[in-house]
C-alpha cells in the first residue's frame, strides 16, 4: 500500500459513494486508475466492504445500553462475531479483558424493543448469559 491507497482509504472513509471522477480528482489520478486503485483494494482485503451508516435517531432508537456478554465455554471472536451480527441493535461490540467475554453497544426504540434485542443475544447458542447497563445520558460523545 502506497500514499495514494491510503489517499483512496481517505476518501472513502468521507464518503463511500464517491464516484471514481471524484476520488480520481481528489489524489491526483483518471477515473479509470482511480477504479482500479479501489478495486485492487477490494481484492487485497484493505477494504472488506462498504455499509450505510445510519442516524439511530432517524429510525426512532434512542435507547442505548451496554451489555457485557459472557459465553458457555471458550468462544472464539470469529465465531461470536457471527452470533452478534444477526442482531441488528448491536451497534458496536468487543471483546475485553476481565470476567466477560465481549462487551455490546446496543440501540433499539424503547425498552420492550431493547429487552427483545437482548433475549436475542442471549438466545444465541454461544451466550450464557448478559448484564447490562442502560445510559441515562451522553455526557461526552466524540463519535
Amino acid at each position: 500500500m502506497d500514499g495514494i491507497d491510503e489517499q483512496v482509504i481517505s476518501c472513502l472513509l468521507r464518503d463511500g459513494r464517491a464516484t471514481y471522477e471524484w476520488i480520481g480528482a481528489e489524489v491526483g489520478l483518471s477515473a479509470p486508475a482511480a477504479k482500479r486503485r479501489v478495486d485492487r483494494l477490494r481484492a487485497s482485503g484493505a477494504i472488506r466492504g462498504f455499509t450505510a451508516l445510519v442516524d439511530p435517531s432517524a429510525l426512532g432508537w434512542t435507547t442505548e445500553a451496554y451489555v457485557e456478554v459472557y459465553c458457555r465455554g471458550t468462544v472464539s471472536p470469529p465465531e461470536l462475531r457471527r452470533s452478534l451480527e444477526r442482531v441488528p441493535e448491536v451497534v458496536g461490540a468487543c471483546t475485553v479483558s476481565g470476567a466477560a467475554d465481549a462487551l455490546l453497544h446496543m440501540l433499539a426504540k424503547d425498552i420492550t424493543h431493547l429487552e427483545r434485542a437482548m433475549d436475542r443475544v442471549r438466545d444465541e447458542s454461544n451466550v450464557d448469559h448478559t448484564e447490562s447497563v442502560i445510559v441515562l445520558s451522553r455526557l461526552i460523545d466524540r463519535g
